[in-house]
C-alpha cells in the first residue's frame, strides 16, 4: 500500500508524533521568520549575548542597515538559516535579554517618580531613599532639590533637576554593585 501513514516497508501505521503536516511546518517556519525579525531588530550588544552561530550572526548583521524590501527578503533567509540552529535556546536568551529590558526601565521609571515627587515636596520619598541607598548624601540631595525647585520658578534650564536624576542613578547602580 502507498499510503504516507503507513510504512511501505512492514505496513505498520507511522507514529503520529513524526509526522508533520503542511500547515504545521509553514507554521513552525513563519516563527522561524519572526524571531529572525526579532533578531535583526536587536542591537549588536545584545546579539553577542545569544551566543548565534557564525552563518545566523553574519546573516542578521547584514540585514540590519538593508531597506525595508531587502531586509523582507533577507529574514526569509535568517529563518531558513534557523532551522538548523537550536532556536529554541535562541528563543529563550531572548527573553532573558527582554525580562532585563523591562526590569532596566522599571527601575528607571522608578527613579524619575522619585525624582519628582522630591521636587514636589514629598518628604517621605527622602526616608525611601534612606533606607534603599545606603551612602546618600541626603544634604547633597536637599541642595539639589532647593537649586531645582529656585531653576524652576525662574524658568531656567532644570539643571539641578537632571543633577539629581544623574545622582539616584549611580546610587542604584552603586547598589546594583554590591
Amino acid at each position: 500500500m502507498n499510503n504516507k501513514y503507513y510504512s511501505d516497508e512492514n505496513n505498520e501505521e507511522w507514529n503520529d508524533d513524526e509526522f508533520k503536516s503542511k500547515s504545521e511546518i509553514k507554521r513552525e517556519l513563519l516563527e522561524l521568520k519572526e524571531l529572525g525579525r526579532e533578531l535583526i531588530s536587536l542591537p549588536v550588544k545584545d546579539l553577542n549575548k545569544l551566543n548565534l552561530t557564525e552563518r545566523l550572526m553574519d546573516a542578521v548583521l547584514k540585514a540590519q542597515p538593508m531597506t525595508h524590501g531587502a531586509q523582507k527578503r533577507e529574514i526569509g533567509r535568517v529563518g531558513k538559516l534557523m532551522v538548523d540552529e537550536d532556536y529554541e535556546q535562541i528563543q529563550q536568551n531572548l527573553k532573558k535579554i527582554k525580562q532585563a529590558h523591562n526590569g532596566e526601565v522599571k527601575q528607571f521609571h522608578q527613579l524619575e517618580q522619585w525624582r519628582d515627587e522630591l521636587l514636589a515636596g514629598d518628604k517621605e520619598v527622602m526616608n525611601v531613599l534612606v533606607s534603599t541607598f545606603e551612602d546618600l548624601d541626603i544634604q547633597y540631595v536637599r541642595q539639589l532639590i532647593r537649586n531645582a525647585q529656585k531653576e524652576d520658578k525662574q524658568e531656567k534650564t532644570p539643571k539641578s533637576a537632571r543633577l539629581l536624576f544623574k545622582y539616584l542613578q549611580d546610587q542604584q547602580a552603586n547598589l546594583a554593585d554590591l
